[in-house]
């Protein structure tokens, strides 16, 4: 580790342990973390770096994408490529975007016909309840795509008898949003449907014409459960998503985008539809010393290019799981051992487009059965240890074996540093081994890509719990690291790397209640992430900003009336400028401003306004992609 971040660290641990004992906490709220284990656990017997976003964060908020709502989270990086609905990209602690692992409702939301990456353009952040965020390295428990980390996405769930709940709200760029939620719980059963409809004109992605690229997003949810006897609860959630998407294009190969036919006359635009299934059964002993968990999952991609109404190439893709969890419970010292087997299946289609003349036809499929054990001990009431060990056996590549360890220690119940380490792999994917399109042909002969990491933390919790900071710092090594290389007549394919590439980086975070209507957080990310190719070429990853920050102010004067302020500063960023060749070009910093304010006008109806990009920053995410300027929405929701 870099000097300064291990100055940084001791600092702040002498801090935790020369304080820790002038304070301790009358009372606490016990945080469960679903996803930063085998099964859900306290969040003070995770050594994991974490990030909860909860409901009532949800609520002031209100981001029309949680992709919006990630831009807070300490070591994520957001690119959109442009307007609502455009390719977005999520990178964690300098990683690529596809080594982060996307659930939603335990459905895998990884789309392997997208480079095993989530369509965050099209993940809306309605009918969320909760986002966990697990950041590190997460093979041991996840296998191949949680090589970054773990994005685990809750949906609301009915937790009283019958409520319905109705939204609408109109804004700029011809945006309307409206939406109903049906909930129902009784004694032995809950269920919950919800449906949205999203509809924006949006604006001109290119830098130069005035068509407007728009968007059009159509999401509906049904979750349930139902307690089948003392000890058994059977889940169930089902979900389904059609979008369709406007974009443009770099059409004369000059290296900027070209400003397309758009909304009025469609040009190019994405129609995608996907949809996905889980069924959980889980039992629990009546001495709550064995606990089992059955899941079976499927998930279905469907993504059509057109262009000038012409099919311009389909990708489609399925994955099927069955995954298995038992564990065993000891009182002694909190013992838990879980054991995990999983069956995963993925399908891959890509038919239309071209390459080097020839109409591209794949079908191809692979299996991964996989066993993974875990082993939570705490020796002592302030101590706690984990150990977890995964094995994967895939049809395509040699077995892989990955590892985590982790420690924790608590000075007390406001003060806790924290260890681990691991390794990770992740398969390459199957654009990169059989993709074929304009220029870039995939390469079957890549071998998964290997990772070794540790990282530290230290967390500490003030004035009686209404105030925390959180630090953590990282260091990870990268081996046979997937790279696109280019020929000589500009045709690519993608190769392993034989150097060593870096991710090094710290994260702070701080949140404060000033008063019961007052609450501040903030946030600062520090990424160097480096490609190394051989012993000396060593160049900056593209679109992973070494500085990133945020600050997020709650505030509510009357009792009817709520205002979020929120500041998203984004440094510079190195990106790829295809007009001069790919050479590197830097992206200007930026720094968003947005407001949310909400009137309780009554028992049942919330009034609300929302302002994005107030300070209307002209910004690129990507070269040569314009996104939007300031824009407001005004909307209503009514309880019955």
């Amino acid at each position: 580790m870099n000097r300064p971040f291990l100055a940084v660290f001791l600092t702040a641990t002498l801090f935790v342990t020369h304080f820790s004992f002038a304070e301790r906490l009358d009372t606490e709220i016990e945080q469960i973390l679903v996803s930063a284990s085998l099964i859900p656990i306290d969040q003070k017997r995770s050594a994991s770096a974490v990030t909860v976003i909860n409901r009532e964060q949800l609520q002031q908020r209100a981001a029309l994408s949680v992709s919006d709502l990630l831009r807070d989270v300490p070591g994520v990086a957001v690119s959109r490529s442009g307007m609502m609905g455009s390719q977005t990209q999520v990178r964690m602690r300098g990683a690529e975007a596809n080594q982060l692992l996307v659930l939603i409702d335990g459905i895998e939301a990884n789309d392997p016909s997208l480079s095993d990456e989530a369509s965050w353009g099209n993940i809306s952040a309605v009918n969320v309840e909760r986002i966990e965020i697990i950041r590190g390295p997460q093979s041991a428990l996840y296998g191949s795509d949680a090589m970054a980390g773990v994005v685990n996405i809750t949906t609301t769930r009915a937790e009283q008898p019958l409520n319905v709940q109705i939204y609408s709200e109109r804004g700029s760029f011809a945006t309307a949003r409206s939406g109903i939620t049906l909930g129902h719980a009784a004694g032995l059963y809950d269920v919950n449907f919800s449906a949205s409809h999203l509809e924006t004109d949006g604006a001109n992605i290119a830098r130069e014409g005035n068509e407007k690229d728009g968007y059009r997003n159509t999401t509906a949810h049904l979750s349930g459960s139902v307690k089948l006897g003392q000890q058994t609860r059977l889940s169930l959630t089902a979900r389904h998503q059609e979008t369709l998407s406007y974009y443009d294009e770099d059409s004369d190969y000059d290296g900027y985008v070209d400003d397309g036919v758009g909304v009025n006359a469609p040009g190019l635009f994405t129609d995608a539809v996907s949809q996905g299934f889980g069924a959980t059964l889980g039992y629990q002993s009546p001495d709550d010393h064995w606990q089992h968990r059955l899941t079976i999952s499927e998930a279905q991609f469907d993504n059509q290019n057109y262009k000038d109404y012409a099919n311009a190439g389909v990708t489609a893709s399925t994955k099927q799981r069955i995954h298995y969890v038992g564990s065993r419970f000891w009182d002694v010292k909190q013992q838990e051992l879980s054991l995990l087997v999983e069956v995963e299946n993925e399908d891959f289609q890509q038919s239309g487009g071209f390459a080097t003349g020839n109409d591209a036809a794949t079908n191809v499929t692979r299996q991964t059965d996989s066993v993974a054990l875990e082993y939570r001990i705490d020796p002592l009431p302030e101590i706690t240890f984990g150990i977890s060990t995964r094995h994967d056996s895939n049809d395509r590549f040699d077995d892989a074996q990955t590892y985590r360890l982790e420690a924790l220690y608590r000075f007390d119940d406001s003060a806790q540093v924290r260890a681990t380490w691991a390794t990770a792999v992740k398969n390459p994917t199957f654009t990169e081994l059989f993709g074929i399109y304009s220029g870039f042909v995939g390469n079957p002969l890549l071998q998964p890509e290997a990772s070794t990491s540790w990282g530290l933390g230290v967390d500490r919790t003030f004035m009686s719990g209404n105030a925390n900071v959180s630090l953590s710092v990282y260091k990870a090594r990268l081996q046979d690291e997937i790279i696109t290389v280019y020929r000589p007549d500009w045709s690519s394919t993608a190769e392993n790397s034989d150097g060593e590439s870096r991710r090094d980086g710290a994260e702070l975070s701080a949140t404060v209640r000033l008063a019961s209507q007052l609450s501040v957080a903030a946030v600062y990310s520090y990424t160097d992430s480096v490609e190394r190719s051989g012993s000396d070429n060593q160049t900056a990853e593209v679109r992973r900003p070494r500085h990133t920050a945020s600050l997020s102010v709650a505030w509510q004067p009357r009792t009817d009336i709520s205002i979020n302020t929120n500041l998203q500063h984004n440094g510079q960023q190195y990106d790829n400028d295809w007009s001069r060749g790919g050479e590197y070009v830097m992206l200007k910093d930026y720094t968003l401003l947005n407001v949310h304010a909400v009137y309780e006008a009554s028992q049942q109806l919330d009034i609300y306004l929302t302002l994005d990009n107030v300070l209307d920053e002209n910004y690129e995410d990507v070269f040569s992609y314009q996104t939007l300027g300031f824009g407001s929405r005004l909307g209503a929701r009514y309880r019955f």
